[in-house]
């Protein structure tokens, strides 16, 4: 891969973090790999997810980015909003078919263990 392709995927993991959904989406529209993951295995809609970005999440599953994608340590992006306490972000993820028992630990362990009650209901 050449520095500017590089530069490129450094810029659109920067985006997932920093929610900023209008510049990212082009790029997927255009044709970027949905599913791209950084040198931690995090995909773009893991950043997202964990940043609380559930609108770019929504955008993102809506594209084709896999929501059960997990990174380099096994997590799923529903445990990391289950970590973080990000309800919406696990409400748009579960409708778009997140599993809640994948992943280690699960989103569904996450939640009890952090006692995500209001995320926990809607595994329920």
């Amino acid at each position: 891969m050449n520095d500017d392709a590089v530069n490129l995927a450094h810029q659109m993991f920067d985006m997932a973090r920093q929610g900023d959904a209008q510049t990212l989406l082009a790029l997927l529209d255009q044709g970027a790999p949905a599913d791209m993951q950084d040198a931690e295995g995090n995909s773009m809609l893991m950043l997202a997810a964990y940043h609380d970005h559930s609108t770019l999440v929504e955008a993102l599953a809506s594209r084709g980015a896999d929501v059960d994608l997990l990174n380099d340590r096994g997590q799923s992006p529903l445990a990391g909003a289950a970590f973080k306490g990000y309800t919406e972000v696990a409400r748009v993820l579960l409708k778009a078919g997140a599993d809640p028992d994948l992943g280690e630990p699960s989103g569904r362990a996450t939640a009890q263990y952090f006692g995500r009650e209001d995320i926990t209901a809607l595994l329920d």
